[in-house]
């Protein structure tokens, strides 16, 4: 991450994001309903001066659509996501971020860690196995998840391929045992409702 300081704080737009560094980033685009699917892109181009971006899905060097999963499901993991970027983004002198309706841009590495994520869990029905698939993913460095992140895009990165390594991530994250004990150190029941990572 770029070190061009501003206020006492390193510059960034959301989480981690400086367009003046790369334009490469991740978008996530949280919807007012809530019956309405989350929706992340890998994109690689940042129009300077637009408050809300132009999402072309036809062209690839704009915006690939990683991931679409539902609303409540992203609520599950949204709270862990932002507790884990803020305290590496804080460690390095950025401000932290919240999630927010709308648009959140996302710096390109924490961007991979989190598809990583949502990929393992973009097929659950219930909360069952949220919880598991979230301790296996905090139990990974940050340079694992984007290996992982590489192997997976490279041939299934596309929203809708359910196939070879994008089928593997879900069992290494979902199926991998983890002990009650973690389970009750997530404190996930507590969190599941959890708003205070939306703005106001």
């Amino acid at each position: 991450m770029n070190k061009s300081k501003k206020k006492g704080k390193l510059e960034s737009i959301g989480f981690g994001f400086n367009p003046e560094e790369t334009q490469h980033h991740f978008l996530v685009v949280i919807p007012h309903g809530k019956n309405e699917k989350v929706l992340v892109y890998e994109r690689f181009i940042w129009q300077e001066g637009k408050e809300v971006q132009q999402i072309d899905e036809s062209n690839s060097l704009d915006s690939q659509l990683k991931v679409s999963i539902p609303k409540w499901l992203w609520q599950r993991v949204a709270p862990y996501l932002a507790q884990e970027f803020n305290y590496r983004l804080e460690k390095e002198g950025y401000k932290k971020a919240k999630w927010k309706e709308g648009q959140n841009p996302v710096h390109r590495l924490f961007g991979k860690e989190l598809v990583v994520l949502l990929w393992a869990v973009e097929d659950c029905t219930d909360d069952s196995q949220v919880p598991v698939a979230i301790v296996n993913w905090q139990g990974l460095r940050p340079e694992e998840r984007w290996w992982l992140y590489g192997v997976t895009n490279a041939a299934t990165g596309r929203v809708n391929d359910r196939k070879g390594w994008r089928k593997a991530l879900k069992y290494a994250l979902l199926e991998n045992p983890v002990s009650q004990k973690q389970i009750k150190q997530l404190d996930f029941e507590s969190m599941k409702n959890q708003k205070t990572v939306y703005e106001d």
